[in-house]
């Protein structure tokens, strides 16, 4: 049958160049399946951490002014260095070596330049004159801390993990270089066997990750969100 001035052989040339990552995606489910599990688990675990750490470190430096500009240079040096030495920095450490392990503590200190900026950030965005108030309230400076200055700098403090989020879904692909079987082997694998299809499989579901979880967060940043605040950021 003729198609576009054509042959059938338009669609099946157009398969076989664009669309050839589907089938493989077919033929590989089971692996499919577990590189995509072990992805969002080590990119889950990470922000876990990250959470943890690094929004306790960016409300301290916030306390402590003198702390920040150490705790900036120190996140700035870790960004700048290249993914794959750092991986291969931690696998050298004893105890450490190949595996999830290195793979997790190499992308938690990734995460520690973008979400204690933001938080930092966050907290000094709020105006002197609404902490004052809550001052003349008599309240304590963890009440300004935990009912004021974090609710009002959610915002910001959410466009850091978001950011982050995405950002550390994206280099977890290259900790598959020291042992971490996830949605990067499909990568490097494709790479070292110059397969087109296994290459853009890898990159179209890590895509897909950032983008879900992008997305959820977005959702949750909403909920959490007062109305007030939205309502001023739609108008900025």
């Amino acid at each position: 049958m003729e198609l576009f001035g054509g042959s059938t052989g338009w669609f099946a040339g157009f398969y076989d160049e664009y669309l050839g990552f589907v089938s493989f995606i077919i033929r590989r489910w089971d692996q499919v399946i577990e590189y995509t599990f072990n992805h969002f688990s080590l990119v889950l675990t990470v922000m876990f951490f990250s959470l943890v750490l690094w929004i306790s470190v960016g409300l301290l430096i916030s306390r402590y002014e003198k702390l920040a500009n150490t705790a900036f240079g120190i996140g700035n040096i870790l960004f700048v260095i290249p993914s794959i030495s750092l991986f291969g920095i931690f696998i050298t450490i004893p105890m450490l070596g190949l595996g999830r392990t290195s793979a997790a503590l190499a992308l938690i200190l990734y995460a520690m330049m973008p979400m204690v900026r933001n938080v930092y950030r966050g907290i000094k965005s709020v105006e002197w004159p609404i902490i004052e108030a809550g001052r003349g309230m008599g309240m304590s400076p963890l009440q300004i801390l935990f009912q004021i200055q974090i609710p009002m700098a959610w915002p910001v403090i959410f466009a850091g993990i978001r950011v982050t989020v995405v950002m550390i879904t994206g280099i977890a692909t290259v900790a598959t270089y020291i042992g971490e079987r996830n949605l990067g082997r499909f990568i490097h694998h494709g790479i070292a066997r110059e397969s087109a299809d296994m290459i853009i499989a890898g990159a179209v579901l890590v895509s897909i990750i950032a983008v879900l979880l992008d997305f959820i967060l977005g959702k949750i940043e909403f909920k959490i969100t007062s109305p007030g605040l939205r309502r001023e950021q739609d108008q900025n």
